[in-house]
C-alpha cells in the first residue's frame, strides 16, 4: 500500500476537483452516470454548488492529487458513495482503499449505520475493492445512464457496530 493523503475538499477547491473529475470522466466514461461534454460545459459557480452539496475528497500521493471520492447522505439512515475515481498512475498502490476508508470514517462520524453505492456492470475491479470493505450486493439494478441499456448494481455495508450477530 502506498504512503498518501486523504482530505476533504470545499468550494475554493473547485478548480482541482474540476481537474480530477474531467480527467476521471475522460478516462472511464463507462463509470460514471455523466459524461466529459456535459461537465466540461459547467460553471464555476456549478463546480462550487456541488463541492457544497456533497463532501468530496481526494487523494494525494505525493503532493500529487491522484483520485477522488464523493459521500452524500441519502436521509438519516445512510449514506452514498459517489463518483469514485483513481488515476491510472496511482492504480493497484492502495489509493482506492485510503478514498474508501475516509468514506466510511465519515458515515462513522456521523452514525450512519450504511453506506451504499453503484458499480458498473463488469466493473470488477471496482466489485473486489468495495467486497474487500465489507460491501455486498443488494440485489438492486438500474441503467448507468437514462436511456441506456448498460446496468449497475446497489452494494452495500452496514457499520460493524450495527452488523446483526
Amino acid at each position: 500500500m502506498t504512503t498518501g493523503t486523504v482530505r476533504l475538499l470545499d468550494i475554493e477547491d473547485w478548480s482541482l476537483y474540476r481537474s480530477l473529475r474531467l480527467a476521471a470522466l475522460a478516462d472511464a466514461p463507462a463509470a460514471f452516470g455523466s459524461t466529459l461534454s456535459r461537465e466540461r460545459a459547467f460553471t464555476k459557480q456549478t463546480w462550487q454548488e456541488r463541492l457544497a452539496a456533497r463532501n468530496t475528497f481526494i487523494a494525494e500521493v505525493d503532493d500529487r492529487a491522484c483520485g477522488l471520492v464523493a459521500v452524500v447522505t441519502t436521509g438519516l439512515d445512510a449514506a452514498e458513495l459517489v463518483g469514485m475515481w483513481v488515476s491510472p498512475g496511482a492504480r493497484g498502490r492502495g489509493v482506492s482503499d485510503l478514498l474508501v476508508l475516509a468514506v466510511l470514517a465519515w458515515a462513522n462520524e456521523r452514525d450512519l449505520p450504511e453506506v451504499r453505492l453503484w458499480v458498473a456492470e463488469g466493473n470488477h475491479h471496482a466489485e473486489r475493492l468495495y467486497a474487500r470493505h465489507g460491501f455486498q450486493r443488494t440485489g438492486a439494478v438500474q441503467p448507468v445512464r437514462v436511456g441506456e441499456e448498460r446496468q449497475e448494481f446497489a452494494m452495500a455495508r452496514t457499520a460493524p457496530s450495527r452488523a446483526i450477530p
